[in-house]
């Protein structure tokens, strides 16, 4: 299943979450998409709901998660 939040971001559009592969899925204000494997769904969730979107993605998931756009 895959869920996913529109947010309020300067250049993030949504979080979303495929829970079969566990991945996050960002969508970029420019349309590009990116995942990043290996995101449990809690820390999406709270991503998601993240009063700075960029600052958690910044400091929490790009440092500690592997990348691909899709």
């Amino acid at each position: 299943m895959i869920w996913s939040k529109l947010v309020h971001s300067s250049h993030v559009s949504s979080v979303g979450y495929d829970t079969d592969r566990q991945e996050l899925i960002i969508t970029w204000e420019n349309g590009r998409m990116s995942a990043y494997e290996g995101v449990d769904e809690q820390t999406a969730h709270q991503l998601a709901n993240a009063p700075s979107v960029g600052q958690m993605l910044h400091n929490e998931i790009k440092p500690n998660y592997r990348h691909r756009y899709v």
